[in-house]
């Protein structure tokens, strides 16, 4: 697990100890040299579960010593560097003149109407999103973000299309040839009905085509170019170009990058990608990029009938033959180039009537397009070929996949290659071919069951999506923060970022951000002197019992907290005391909170309440958070004459003390201090 301020260390289990009159639980945490520590489960949300990449095991961290602080430092450091530059890049793009399109014309409807399949609820607000940008009068910059075949390319059709309505040219660059070729042919099945000029410009055309292309581009004869980084060559010039399409912008190179910026700093820019982008950045890059995320799978789309067998060369002979007659294609991924002769050999061997091919990266550049573009168009059943298909290649009439050796992949390339078939309303089908199970690791086991029981599409793939958004976050703040992650583990680096981006909101770009209103604590501490805890007898996992303290310490409304009390008594029964205790405790931290406190203790018939320090100006600044003021919240608190209010300045924290009458009973002080501050939060 990872401590917020103490670093990495072994969950050792709950532990119950004495506080005051009662007893409540902690959580215990060993450390390097087995120092040990016991965290109050009041800060339970500072301590995470450590999770980066597959099978990396952290080092613990060594209690008193400055070597977690300074590693945070260093984090946060380069992340607000890197977050600066992005948030400042997009305020001038934000001040720029740029090209408003005109609104949405019959044309362009008429285009959206003929899509084949009905747009998936996150199409249609993408497509919305994108169009809107490109009314505005600021150059667009938007990030349209979902897995493989989720309609990404569509978005793309509709907005270039959109441009050339209104005379202005589009570039689209993508990072392979194969790309580029499937991109052409989507594009131009999409708008060969409306007298749209498709070019495309690879290192594949002759030096005359390429010659042409150019032409046309500088007459303004060609609308639509589709290329690689050719595109970014120094004689590519257009005669009026409205809209720049970036496809998996990550996989270009730093110059490539560099060229990019100058090419976009005035044009609209939409950017794709289907390396999945962590939850938490894309909220705090949301002030620095708009960005579209696209989650659900078209409709009509079968899961993927995943399973794991050893090599069988009948079971093989059956998958693929079985393919054939409807009509479609294999995918047959081996990733050893040096034996793909001998698998090549030994399906033509045993399956004649298929037609067989290899494709892989050391092929030459024209040898490797031109075998992808005859299987695209049906010369071979089977494709025998290294992981280079990985890469948003989309074949729809390939419905079958093998993977040899799967037991060599990682989860997220397993989940990337699956990707690849299923991508029409066929049932596909996908065969993770192993060695004997009882051979294998037991981390290879779990991976390999783990993508069989995620059929489901855009399933919250978890353990891949934690592969993946390791790389999603490398690809957008730069590579070396891979190296963070693994040291300090995925929450608390996100968590690192969130803070960063924040402070430069509130700091450097405080006239750029809405004011979110936030307010100044996000968790009030409630120490009481009731038992309140969950009891081994009541529960008596330790995992089980700590999962329910989390979800109640992480609550943010009083209905939830009904709703795990409805929970926890259809699961185990009738609570005790002390468990409604506990519901009482968070339903006061909620109410706390709501007000910006940041501590409340309750001894006997005593109440104490911290508020924040007095430099957090906006919390005692008329009207700014709270929904009464400052001001008018001393004034209600001191007309609580029957509780003899009392404030004292202690350094830089002010207190308030509460006296609660004698009329309370002991077991109504909880609910008695919960209306209490409810009350106070209602004060016009």
């Amino acid at each position: 697990v990872v401590h917020r301020d103490y670093g990495i260390g072994k969950f050792a289990g709950l532990q119950t100890i004495n506080v005051g009159r009662g007893e409540q639980e902690v959580m215990k945490i060993l450390y390097e040299e087995n120092d040990v520590l016991y965290v109050n489960l009041n800060f339970l949300n500072r301590v995470q579960k450590y999770s980066s990449r597959e099978g990396h095991v952290p080092k613990l961290t060594r209690l008193g010593t400055p070597q977690w602080d300074r590693l945070k430092e260093r984090a946060r450091k380069r992340i607000k560097d890197i977050a600066r530059d992005l948030i400042a890049l997009y305020a001038r793009r934000k001040h720029e003149p740029g090209f408003g399109f005109s609104a949405d014309s019959h044309w362009q409807r008429e285009l959206e109407a003929s899509f084949m399949f009905e747009d998936t609820p996150d199409q249609a607000r993408a497509t919305m999103e994108v169009k809107n940008d490109m009314m505005q009068n600021a150059p667009m910059d938007r990030l349209v973000c979902g897995d493989v075949g989720f309609g990404k390319t569509e978005v793309a059709v509709r907005a270039a299309f959109k441009s050339v309505l209104d005379g202005k040219q589009v570039a689209v660059l993508v990072p392979t040839t194969i790309l580029a070729q499937q991109h052409d042919l989507t594009f131009m099945d999409r708008l060969q009905r409306y007298a749209v000029r498709v070019e495309s410009l690879t290192r594949f055309k002759s030096k005359k085509a390429q010659r042409e292309v150019l032409a046309r581009l500088q007459s303004g004869a060609a609308d639509i170019v589709i290329g690689t980084h050719r595109l970014l060559s120094k004689d590519v010039h257009f005669k009026d170009l409205g809209l720049l399409i970036i496809d998996e912008e990550h996989r270009f190179g730093v110059s490539a990058k560099e060229k990019l910026r100058a090419l976009r700093a005035s044009v609209d820019t939409l950017t794709m990608t289907a390396t999945p982008i962590p939850r938490t950045l894309q909220f705090s890059l949301l002030g620095a990029r708009d960005l579209s995320i696209m989650n659900t799978p078209p409709r009509n789309r079968l899961p993927i009938i995943t399973e794991i067998v050893q090599f069988d060369v009948r079971l093989i002979r059956e998958a693929i033959l079985r393919e054939m007659h409807r009509g479609g294609q294999i995918y047959f991924i081996h990733d050893r180039i040096q034996t793909m002769d001998e698998i090549l050999q030994l399906l033509r061997r045993h399956i004649p009537e298929a037609r067989v091919h290899a494709a892989h990266g050391q092929m030459r550049g024209h040898e490797l397009e031109k075998t992808m573009l005859e299987f695209l168009e049906g010369h071979y059943d089977v494709l025998v070929c290294t992981k280079i298909i990985e890469s948003g290649i989309d074949i729809p009439s390939v419905n079958t996949l093998i993977v040899n050796r799967a037991d060599r992949f990682g989860l997220a390339e397993l989940y990337q290659l699956r990707g690849r078939v299923g991508r029409s309303n066929v049932q596909a089908y996908a065969y993770l071919l192993t060695p004997p199970l009882t051979s294998l690791p037991r981390e290879t086991l779990r991976r390999l069951q783990a993508i069989q029981e995620f059929t489901e599409l855009g399933s919250g793939f978890n353990l891949a999506m934690r592969d993946m958004e390791i790389r999603g976050a490398g690809n957008l703040l730069g590579a070396e923060q891979s190296g963070f992650i693994l040291d300090m583990g995925f929450e608390m680096y996100q968590r690192i970022v969130e803070e960063a981006v924040n402070e430069l909101r509130e700091e450097e770009f405080s006239d750029l951000t809405v004011h979110r209103g936030s307010g100044p604590v996000t968790e009030t501490v409630l120490e009481t002197d009731l038992e309140a805890l969950i009891p081994d007898v009541y529960i008596s996992s330790d995992s089980e019992r700590l999962d329910v303290y989390r979800r109640l310490y992480l609550l943010r409304d009083h209905d939830s907290v009904n709703e795990i009390a409805k929970e926890l008594e259809d699961r185990f029964g009738e609570y005790p005391p002390e468990v409604e205790n506990l519901l009482k405790t968070v339903r006061v931290k909620l109410a706390g909170e709501a007000l910006g406190f940041q501590k409340i203790q309750l001894s006997q018939r005593t109440c104490v309440i911290w508020m924040p320090p007095t430099d957090q100006k906006s919390f005692y600044e008329e009207g700014k958070e709270l929904p009464s003021g400052f001001q008018k919240l001393t004034e209600a608190i001191l007309r609580l004459k029957d509780h003899h209010p009392r404030f004292r300045q202690d350094g830089k924290q002010l207190k308030l003390t509460l006296k609660l009458p004698e009329s309370i009973p002991n077991d109504r002080r909880l609910d008695h201090i919960r209306e209490l501050l409810e009350h106070l939060g209602t004060i016009p």
